[in-house]
């Protein structure tokens, strides 16, 4: 039988509220992102798309301060540094025409957009796109800008080999501690004459002085090329390899990783190969018997209140998925990441 009190109350509360009528404080700021004055929605389909619907701002990255930024999503449409199948080149495009990913984390319960200021500054500017070498130096000249604004990137490759500038100007001031998500170490040496590929970044990073190998965990190593990442266990980086995650499960992955990465400044990367190609395709070294998407939500979900300084999802492929799938799942990441960001123990938003 249908309790009449508890209806009216009810109807009372709901009957002429419109679809932005909302009660709760933390789902007003969703209200706030969504909703236009006049109470409709912006259309998904209509406008330039950005990365997770954030604000267009090109401007920012030509100003000393970033516009003022908290947080830059940034794209770096690049993938000279492949071994395999190319394409990455076009992934911040298509990861930017996803929607429907933000503004509310219900598993972190938090509106990131909301905590910060965020903007998309489109994409790092390259001199050729012919030259890999002056790609990594026009890549790290500008995160080498972003890192002296006090601003947090949040950038989407491209290839792997983008990792190591980025690491090189966030890290150059004292080593930061890792969190990668990969099928790969990237840990391999030069090959066919190019120290700059997307198999060795870490360890050009960690030979730098930007990475803490001791502070860096890898998460999801599988394949033939094994026998490549003998300097992941020379330098100490605690390395799950897929049978490891099957064995310890999400919370002991989860645990390892905290005590890993500890209370520095961290850096989170993620290589949708990490992921099994059921569910991420479009990506140039598939490996067989990856991880599910939940499952690295859920890794990462578990990593909240770590002092994320900035983070990526590379090799996007867009072309060997035509379900868009694999753009799908690269943006949702890229959104954990940026509840991450404004979840992290020393996030505070710029004066």
């Amino acid at each position: 039988m249908v309790d009449k009190t508890a209806l009216d109350a009810l109807r009372a509360k709901y009957a002429d509220a419109k679809g932005s009528d909302v009660f709760d404080p933390e789902f007003k700021k969703v209200v706030s992102l969504v909703f236009q004055s006049s109470g409709s929605r912006r259309l998904p389909y209509s406008g330039v798309s950005t990365f997770l619907a954030a604000p267009y701002r090109p401007e920012a990255a030509e100003q000393a301060d970033f516009g003022g930024l908290d947080v830059a999503l940034i794209g770096i449409p690049m993938d000279l540094g492949v071994t395999n199948r190319s394409g990455a080149r076009h992934g911040p495009r298509t990861v930017r025409e996803i929607d429907r990913i933000r503004p509310y984390n219900h598993a972190l319960k938090v509106v990131p957009q909301a905590e910060c200021r965020a903007a998309d500054i489109g994409d790092v500017p390259m001199r050729s796109r012919y030259s890999l070498a002056s790609c990594i130096e026009d890549i790290a000249a500008f995160y080498e800008r972003v890192r002296s604004a006090g601003v947090r990137p949040l950038s989407v490759g491209g290839d792997h080999s983008v990792t190591y500038p980025i690491l090189k100007a966030l890290g150059r001031e004292r080593p930061v501690g890792l969190v990668h998500f990969d099928a790969h170490c990237d840990t391999g040496g030069e090959y066919d004459g190019s120290k700059f590929n997307h198999g060795g970044p870490f360890r050009l990073a960690v030979l730098d002085g930007v990475v803490d190998p001791k502070r860096t965990i890898q998460i999801g190593i599988r394949g033939p090329a094994e026998f490549l990442w003998e300097f992941s266990y020379d330098a100490g980086m605690t390395v799950l390899h897929i049978e490891d995650v099957e064995a310890m499960g999400i919370e002991g992955v989860i645990k390892r990783a905290l005590e890993v990465v500890g209370d520095g400044p961290t850096y989170i990367s993620f290589d949708v190969d990490g992921l099994d190609p059921a569910f991420a395709p479009g990506t140039g070294t598939p490996e067989t018997g990856g991880l599910t998407p939940r499952e690295a939500q859920q890794i990462l979900h578990g990593l909240r209140g770590i002092d994320v300084i900035g983070g990526d999802v590379v090799e996007v492929a867009p072309q060997y998925d035509p379900t868009s799938n694999t753009a799908m799942v690269g943006a949702q990441i890229l959104f954990e990441i940026f509840s991450l960001i404004v979840l992290g123990q020393r996030f505070e938003r710029r004066p």
